[in-house]
């Protein structure tokens, strides 16, 4: 494809040509023939100071561009750089839109010729990347980008990944392009251009690669054979109990793996619990190697018993590293094959035929064409159909509702049925060994008698003390705003023109014809439905607002009670009555539209009929969720939660059981064979009556086993109670903020940055967050926050990695879960002990349950509960044999108060230091 494209990148004073900022620093890469050809790149003087955030951004300053040439002088060389090409840059309507302006104004002609986007080009290009910021696709494709935020570096790393798109999408097949050509057109840039020419290039695909298959005009990636439950010379399989035994495993698969004493016994235990038939709560310390010690044994374990053994998780992250690391590790140990299966809820899956249905609708808007186009390329790739893989937008979540798998009783093609990826996952599933799913599932499972999960008697349950909340949610239910608003807009507009007049000829010979067509006037009873929605929604905010009134947050949990606060307790009744009543209504015409649409030739129906299902399930899966929040009486909590601040997307109505041990003893452990329970955090105090009690387990059945970490904390971790921070209850919080952003930018100078600070409270980690911010004193230091700065934390965690001189803020669920090794972490601040606040709905309302049976709610739940949380987040410090760090802890009540040492014989053993701000900054200085 013989055409020329010019990458472009600007560094500027600000984001507003017309407000007057200017360019500072211009580059370009010109490609022809596919090979860059000539770069320039030039300073520009501005004529004006560059911010301080810009000077901190690019490196460049104003002694860096005071000689440099006015663009004017530089103008005609850009214009003739950009003579009969294609404009490429990464978000090119900013790098456009300000040359546009500097061109004009040194009496240039504007650019009129194509324009490409990198960032829309990589996002269908690489749907499962985990962002589209140009430094991390240069790390995911291995890119040098050695000045990021300098243009000529920025020009040329897009121009390489620019390359490297082309190359992909020449290769993609015929029919594949031309899909992504059509849909190209409703994009911002002129991709549809680009991707006609190479497919006009391309020759028919009769040569379609080995590895594709094409069916009913879908494209995908051929599909490996459903695993066969192999029963052939299994029973001989002897689990190998000694020592010697298990390192000769070891040592056979040529695993660089570290004998651990901790893991092998844990291995044991775990084989013993499920021979014996008997529960085991198992605390594995960090560095033990959990995941492999409780893989091996259900191997051997299943293989030699013909049988499978569930293996759950709470989060996606930890399935994805049994998966792609642990799995493949078990596999060169063991001496047999094992056959592995990940299996989650059916709406995590594509529809194959909803999906090629979709393709023949027009009119998408932006985010659905970009959804498509991302689906058809993950479609050449995928082997699991699993929407996790996917990095949707919002409004690409929303067309995903349209093509998700959902039992919905209508026939599908036989075509479709061999390639349905959730039927194969569920097959796979059932021949395995072991089975990957997640605690929501197996909960699902329950209520469902079996009927999601193939049957099974044992079971692994990781980041199990997380499994008594998932119960919570799972018996209980929720009705948030956002959810509501998507359901009801589930039936676009167009949607409905197009059901309507497709159906409007079986519809008129339907009985009771007069009856029926006033019912189908969806649009006039979705505006009613969603008038009422907002109304109950509205009077749920004003009450939260009004008994949350003594908050200084805009984020507010506030417990409902019925007997105390009667008349908004009826008001709100009230208002849900009216809203499931239009929504009652609402599911009477989609259902009498359904029954039309079933008269239409099937062909031209099925996809109009799909679609009508899945709107139909929604809406009465709201309806039942808002019903049972009102009916739900005895041992339920009920509270509502918003943000002041963007009300409409942030409020939803919980309510949730205040104890889920009955439910969870009688219908998971008493009924399974075997369920070994793990977590690095399930004892306080070296007791697990904490974690005994919420999961209903009788201690007297099953079998407890607390493993220490092999690391040596004494030696390698240092922990300082600071003694000299003021009370916060005993100053103004703005006086409090101030010292804790003091010390932190103190800290962070003696660690040299590497610093983690764990917030109990959200705003107090943003007052925090800002103050450091603006103080300046940090400018050298990343300076990243959770909820500010943007972005999972996942990938905030990457972020964080990527600088040698950081700060990261964290607070609820950056308690655990991340992983930082050596040196990326140094030292971590805990701000305050993380018990939860004594009003919050749920713990006001254990606290009172445990009343009211005589027992003391602080010992019994808040402290174990915080020591818990405690004991998560000094686990982020350590997580490598050779990893050294300081633990500052702002809360004095650690070293204080008669509990503090609850939360310290919880840890390992360390050195602790109880000293004044200025003590602990020196003896990190020095340690350090």
């Amino acid at each position: 494809m013989a055409k020329k494209f010019v990458v472009v990148d600007l560094e500027t004073t600000g984001n507003s040509p017309k407000k007057g900022d200017r360019i500072i620093q211009f580059a370009a890469v010109v490609i022809e023939n596919g090979k860059i050809t000539e770069e320039f790149s030039s300073l520009v003087n501005p004529l004006q100071p560059i911010p301080a955030f810009i000077e901190e951004l690019t490196g460049l300053r104003d002694s860096d561009v005071r000689d440099a040439p006015l663009f004017q002088e530089i103008a005609g060389k850009v214009s003739s750089l950009l003579k009969g090409a294609y404009f490429v840059a990464h978000n090119v309507l900013f790098d456009l839109g300000f040359l546009q302006e500097e061109l004009l104004m040194a009496g240039e002609e504007a650019f009129s010729g194509p324009v490409i986007d990198t960032v829309e080009l990589a996002r269908f290009m690489e749907p499962e990347a985990d962002s589209y910021k140009l430094a991390d696709l240069a790390e995911k494709e291995g890119l040098s980008h050695d000045r990021p935020h300098q243009a000529d570096s920025d020009a040329y790393v897009t121009a390489e990944l620019f390359l490297l798109y082309l190359d992909r999408i020449g290769k993609l097949p015929e029919k594949v392009l031309n899909q992504l050509a059509s849909l190209a057109n409703g994009l911002k840039s002129d991709l549809n251009l680009l991707l006609h020419a190479i497919a006009l290039g391309k020759t028919p695909e009769a040569n379609l690669p080995d590895t594709l298959v094409t069916v009913n005009g879908i494209v995908l990636k051929k599909q490996f054979e459903t695993i066969i439950f192999d029963k052939d010379g299994a029973n001989h399989l002897i689990y190998p109990f000694s020592v010697e035994e298990k390192l000769g495993l070891i040592r056979n698969s040529a695993a660089s793996l570290e004998p651990r004493t901790g893991q092998f016994e844990m291995m044991d235990e775990v084989f013993h619990s499920f021979e014996n038939g008997t529960h085991a709560l198992i605390e594995a310390g960090t560095g033990i190697g959990k995941s492999l010690g409780y893989l091996l044994p259900a191997a051997y374990f299943a293989k030699a018993n013909q049988t499978r053994v569930v293996i759950s998780t709470h989060t996606i992250q930890l399935q994805q590293q049994l998966l792609e690391k642990e799995i493949p590790l078990l596999e060169r140990i063991v001496p047999f094959p094992v056959k592995s299966a990940l299996l989650k809820g059916r709406n995590n899956y594509i529809s194959l035929g909803k999906f090629a249905k979709s393709l023949e609708e027009e009119n998408d808007n932006y985010d659905t064409a970009l959804a498509k186009m991302q689906i058809l390329v993950w479609l050449t790739r995928t082997v699991h159909g699993d929407k996790d893989e996917l990095n949707l937008s919002s409004g690409g979540l929303l067309y995903w509702n349209t093509i998700r798998n959902e039992k919905d009783g209508l026939p599908v093609s036989i075509a479709w049925q061999e390639y349905d990826f959730y039927n194969r996952a569920r097959k796979n599933a059932a021949n395995a060994d072991l089975l990957i799913t997640n605690h929501a599932l197996i909960l699902s499972d329950l209520e469902a008698d079996g009927a999601v999960l193939p049957e099974y008697n044992y079971a692994v349950l990781d980041e199990g003390h997380h499994f008594e909340k998932a119960a919570g949610m799972h018996f209980g239910v929720r009705v948030d705003y956002l959810g509501a608003r998507l359901a009801i807009g589930h039936f676009g507009l167009f949607e409905q023109k197009q059901l309507f007049y497709k159906a409007e000829k079986a519809i008129r010979a339907l009985p009771l014809r007069e009856k029926v067509i006033p019912q189908l006037k969806l649009n006039e009873l979705v505006a009613g439905t969603i008038v009422e929605m907002d109304e109950f929604f509205r009077l749920a905010v004003s009450y939260a607002a009004r008994r949350g009134n003594k908050s200084p947050s805009k984020r507010l949990k506030v417990r409902i009670s019925e007997s105390r606060n009667r008349n908004e307790w009826e008001a709100l009744k009230n208002a849900a009555s009216r809203f499931s009543f239009c929504l009652k209504d609402l599911h009477s015409a989609a259902n009498a539209m359904l029954s039309a649409v079933k008269g239409l030739n099937p062909k031209e129906s099925s996809g109009l009929a799909g679609s009508l299902v899945a709107f139909l399930a929604e809406i009465e899966a709201l309806r039942t969720s808002i019903g049972s929040f009102f009916t739900s009486g005895h041992g339920f909590v009920k509270w509502i939660e918003t943000d002041l601040r963007a009300s409409q997307n942030t409020t939803g109505l919980i309510s949730a059981p205040v104890s889920v041990a009955n439910e969870i003893s009688d219908e998971f452990f008493m009924v399974k064979k075997s369920v070994v329970l793990t977590s690095a955090t399930l004892t306080v105090n070296n007791s697990f009556r904490f974690s005994l009690d919420g999961l209903g387990i009788d201690p007297s059945y099953v079998n407890l086993l607390s493993i220490p970490s092999p690391f040596d904390y004494r030696e390698n971790v240092k922990l300082f109670i600071s003694t000299d921070l003021p009370e916060i209850n005993s100053v103004p919080q703005g006086e409090y903020i101030a010292e804790i952003a003091g010390r932190i930018i103190s800290i962070c100078d003696a660690a040299r940055g590497r610093l983690l600070v764990l917030f109990t409270s959200h705003d107090m980690l943003k007052k925090t967050y800002e103050l450091v911010k603006e103080s300046g004193l940090l400018s050298e230091y990343a300076l990243i926050a959770q909820g500010i700065t943007g972005g999972s934390r996942s990938r905030l965690t990457r972020s964080f990695q990527k600088y040698e001189k950081a700060v990261l803020f964290g607070t609820n669920s950056f308690w655990e879960g991340i992983d930082i090794p050596g040196e990326g972490l140094s030292c971590l601040i805990v701000v305050r002990l993380p018990f939860s606040p004594p009003d919050e709905p749920f713990t006001k309302a254990k606290c009172e349950l445990i009343e009211q049976r005589g027992g003391r709610p602080f010992s019994e739940y808040s402290l174990p509960e915080a020591v818990l949380r405690f004991k998560q987040g000094f686990g982020r410090l350590i997580r490598t044999g050779t990893d050294r760090g300081a633990i500052v802890v702002f809360d004095k009540r650690l070293g204080e108060s008669s509990y503090g040492k609850a939360f310290l014989d919880s840890i390992p053993p360390v050195s602790i230091k109880k000293a004044g701000i200025v003590e602990v900054i020196d003896e990190i200085e020095r340690w350090l």
